[in-house]
């Protein structure tokens, strides 16, 4: 099996190196992940593009939808990354372990959001339709609903390339999800 290396500064084009030095300023080092995108020269630049674009929703439902979709999908590095995240939102432990199940008991609208990021994930699109309508009764609009979809596209494309990079992860390690602790 082929190995990936987390590429460092020296390794990347001189975009990517501007892109690294950036990410140094903001966050304090380059997450092995993001590295990993710049093995290509367009990749991070266009991955943090679409991450970082404007949405509908607010930082704290990003990381439902992210916790969602990256447990659906079995991507360590992205859960590790988006289990502190969703901390600093302001998620608790266990709301992240119900959050990462697809569901929460903090209120209904987030519970209908964390139920929709899963069932689009696990069914690839084909939404349920008594999800798709609690999801509208809680509140969401057809703007926050197509937000929803494109940041389930965005996670899918960081647990995909860390499934199949297997690159270290560098956050504490989230732990396997065990439904009855929850």
């Amino acid at each position: 099996m082929t190995t990936f290396n987390v590429p460092s500064r020296e390794d990347v084009s001189t975009t990517n190196q501007a892109i690294f030095d950036n990410l140094n300023k903001a966050l304090g080092f380059v997450p092995n992940l993001f590295a990993t995108y710049a093995h290509s020269d367009t990749a991070l630049e266009n991955y943090l593009t679409f991450t970082n674009a404007k949405t509908s929703l607010s930082a704290k439902e990003k990381e439902v939808v992210n916790l969602a979709v990256s447990e659906v999908n079995d991507c360590v590095y992205c859960l590790s990354a988006h289990t502190a995240i969703g901390k600093m939102n302001g998620f608790t432990d266990q709301q992240i372990l119900e959050l990462r199940a697809g569901y929460s008991t903090v209120n209904d609208k987030i519970d209908a959001l964390a139920k929709l990021a899963k069932n689009i994930t696990e069914n690839r699109g084909k939404t349920d339709a008594t999800v798709l309508e609690h999801f509208f009764n809680v509140g969401y609009t057809k703007g926050n609903l197509i937000d929803t979809i494109a940041l389930v596209g965005d996670k899918t494309i960081s647990n995909y390339v860390h499934s199949t990079t297997q690159v270290p992860v560098d956050f504490p390690v989230a732990q396997p999800l065990v439904l009855e602790t929850i």
